[in-house]
């Protein structure tokens, strides 16, 4: 499958009309629906508010003492905090722009790859802004597509970030009949695609060409990635290991020159996160004598907040000069990179072609996992790509 997507990447910038119109414009049934799950953001500071608000009352991705009280509280008191933030960042996360622009391409790459599935569509299903999980799949349902692939755009799986996406997913359907006829199927992670570490890789190399080359390959390479309660690791959440898998097929790709570690960033809450924290982490290599770094956002597949302010304004602008560090890159998130879009081309191909329409991993829960929510969801899932009935592929 990767040497036709490789052989795609020379066609596939050029704009293409979309897959589910005619170039008159005339509508067509799209055959496969791509459903891209994400976090979303505000397009507007005036949405900031109720971003902060769904956030913070979502058990399923934070868990607050008390949270119907503190939740909102919270919320409301970094509201405008956060508001200034977007306002510094040209006044809205551009998130929904980069995945429609990675879900146009996506979609034209398989039209060509596969045109037995054509034509595909691809919807966007935000948690916390719109366009929501439940305006994606009533568009999916109006549209009548014969197969719905729902693919997460956090490729190291996390109970706190696809899990409670797909928790939405099971809320939409709960007093709601499934589709009839309409084969379901499930991409809940990709960490160790190869293509995944060749574009963080690229975008790595992309950086290391602004050091002088007599200190390049001793360029300290820290892979951030957003942190996660130590309640969630100790229960058996997979995203530690599943980020560590990226990171460690990237510096395979780079062929390992240069020393590397993984920080953590975006705590929220008082409960003890992951550490080292990204911050600390360069202060703390100020102090050892290293002054030249990179830093790579491994868990992100588009810029937003926490790549354009988070690692861009404060910690390459204000902490790194504040401690010392004589240059320091950030290397761009993945975005619309041809090697990215690849990936997700591959991805995609590959589980039309070979299935499983779900993976016993989704299936398998956490050693100390005592949510009935969680249990739940994936018996939907089971049910709803066929899992009960023995279907393994997704043409079965």
């Amino acid at each position: 499958m990767m040497s036709k997507i490789h052989r795609f990447n020379s066609m596939i910038l050029p704009r293409l009309p979309p897959a589910f119109s005619t170039a008159s414009g005339t509508a067509v049934k799209p055959k496969t629906a791509i459903v891209m799950l994400n976090m979303g953001g505000p397009e507007t500071t005036d949405q900031v508010g109720d971003y902060l608000h769904r956030i913070m009352t979502d058990r399923d991705m934070i868990q607050l003492p008390v949270q119907s009280k503190l939740g909102p509280w919270i919320a409301s008191r970094r509201t405008e905090e956060v508001k200034k933030k977007y306002s510094e960042i040209g006044g809205g996360s551009p998130i929904l722009k980069w995945t429609n622009s990675q879900g146009s391409l996506l979609t034209q790459a398989l039209d060509q790859m596969l045109p037995e599935s054509a034509p595909h569509k691809h919807y966007v299903a935000f948690r916390y802004v719109p366009p929501f999980t439940e305006d994606a799949f009533r568009e999916v349902e109006s549209d009548g597509a014969d197969r719905v692939i729902i693919f997460s755009q956090y490729p190291q799986y996390s109970c706190a970030t696809t899990g409670s996406s797909l928790n939405a997913i099971a809320d939409f359907y709960k007093n709601r009949t499934t589709p009839a006829n309409v084969k379901f199927s499930l991409i809940e992670r990709w960490a160790s695609h190869k293509l995944l570490a060749k574009v963080f890789s690229e975008r790595i190399k992309e950086k290391l060409d602004k050091f002088d080359e007599k200190i390049r390959d001793d360029v300290l390479i820290l892979f951030t990635a957003h942190s996660l309660p130590l309640k969630a690791v100790s229960r058996g959440d997979t995203y530690p290991h599943e980020v560590a898998s990226t990171v460690s097929r990237t510096m395979e790709e780079l062929g390992g020159r240069n020393p590397h570690r993984l920080v953590w960033q975006s705590k929220v809450g008082p409960l003890p996160w992951l550490q080292p924290y990204t911050d600390d982490a360069i202060k703390l290599y100020a102090k050892q004598g290293v002054k030249h770094l990179i830093l790579v956002p491994v868990a992100f597949v588009n810029e937003h907040i926490e790549t354009l302010h988070e690692l861009d304004i404060e910690y390459c602008d204000e902490v790194a000069k504040e401690a010392g560090i004589l240059q320091i890159e950030r290397a761009e998130a993945p975005n619309v990179h041809p090697t990215f879009i690849a990936a997700l081309a591959d991805v995609v191909a590959g589980h039309i072609s070979n299935g499983p329409r779900i993976s016993k991993q989704f299936l398998t829960r956490c050693p100390h996992c005592v949510s009935q929510r969680c249990l739940a969801s994936k018996e939907f899932f089971k049910r709803l790509c066929g899992a009960d009935q023995n279907v393994d592929k997704i043409g079965s």
